[in-house]
């Protein structure tokens, strides 16, 4: 049993030269929000601004600029909120590091917890904390401890390169509708690409996170409909 789980706690631990699960996913979220903070941002702005005037070009100007403006807004966020996670990771590894040379049996006994928490007999858990301490101590802990892999920590630059794109590519779908319909379907062109973009959002949502598929679509699409509402009333009183 104790080869069992060193075998398995070793899988987990083990620096890869690919990307762990925590590093896909956190782009991954990255590019969900930015597509569905474009979408959303664009066709507010787009809506306000078409409620006080009827001008063309000027409303997509307007949707342009904040295409622009918002696209790296959020890169920018995500680069700094991404960059405060990675340093507490590694502040966490620096930490762990210096806890195994002054407070090696504590360590042990904190790997053994988690196992007895899981069922583990105290003697075989005792087994398996000592085994894995002894082989790769650093990365032990790290797994057990905060489910981290040494060596691999969430990139600020991955996160901010999928947000800066999908928020750009969010945005695209209303200024798109208003440019290549009529005058008189523009705006019923643009809530239908707002729709479908913001179903699209709410669907890969849903997929990447195994979460509910049809919620997530409907919570996204009334989210769209309403903001283009806010937006359009707040654009008619000013």
């Amino acid at each position: 049993m104790t080869a069992l789980f060193k075998n398995w706690h070793s899988k987990r631990a083990e620096k890869k030269s690919g990307q762990t699960m925590e590093e896909r996913l956190n782009t991954i979220r990255a590019g969900i929000l930015g597509s569905n903070d474009g979408i959303l941002t664009v066709v507010g702005v787009v809506f306000s601004v078409a409620a006080a005037t009827s001008n063309r070009l000027v409303i997509v100007l307007a949707g342009l600029s904040d295409l622009f403006a918002c696209a790296l807004s959020m890169g920018s966020g995500e680069f700094a909120a991404v960059s405060s996670q990675a340093d507490s990771e590694k502040v966490a590894v620096a930490l762990e590091k210096a806890r195994l040379k002054t407070e090696f049996d504590q360590q042990m006994e904190e790997v053994a917890a988690f196992y007895t928490d899981r069922g583990v007999s105290p003697e075989t858990a005792k087994a398996i904390a000592a085994e894995l301490l002894a082989e790769k101590p650093l990365e032990t802990v790290l797994s057990v401890k905060y489910d981290m892999t040494l060596g691999h920590y969430v990139s600020p630059i991955s996160a901010a390169v999928s947000s800066t794109f999908s928020a750009a590519l969010g945005g695209v779908f209303p200024l798109v509708a208003l440019l290549i319909f009529p005058v008189h379907y523009q705006y019923l062109a643009a809530i239908l690409a707002t729709v479908v973009a913001s179903a699209l959002t709410g669907l890969l949502s849903a997929l990447f996170s195994q979460g509910m598929v049809g919620r997530a679509v409907w919570r996204n699409i009334w989210v769209g409909l309403v903001t283009i509402a806010i937006h359009y009333g707040i654009g008619l009183l000013f």
